[in-house]
């Protein structure tokens, strides 16, 4: 079985950032934030295998660009798969609530 090396741009670092401190400052529930940011990380290393088991997001022109999203929690995971050097490069992390095309729209692809 073929495995890829996990790549999480900075963009998605800060997404991640971003739930870790809205759930801990916002909600007030940091043991949440932690679960919840742990529970991405984990999924997101389980693209290691497989990642094309994900399908691709609906959203134009995401979709005939081979962006591919996965579901974890209330949020959706964003990635690309870079077959040529075996990479999942992971782009974007955001809410199930938000307007996913706008926010979509400030997606840097490293």
């Amino acid at each position: 079985m073929k495995t890829y090396t996990i790549r999480i741009t900075r963009q998605a670092r800060e997404h991640l950032r971003g739930i870790k401190d809205y759930i801990t400052n916002t909600l007030l529930a940091p043991e949440a934030a932690q679960n919840t940011v742990s529970v991405l990380k984990k999924e997101i290393k389980s693209l290691s295998e497989m990642p094309e088991r994900m399908k691709l997001t609906e959203e134009e022109p995401w979709h005939s660009a081979g962006i591919r999203r996965m579901r974890v929690k209330n949020y959706y995971v964003y990635f690309w798969i870079d077959e040529a050097n075996r990479k999942v490069q992971v782009t974007s992390i955001i809410c199930v609530a938000r307007d996913q095309a706008a926010q979509l729209e400030m997606m840097e692809r490293e």
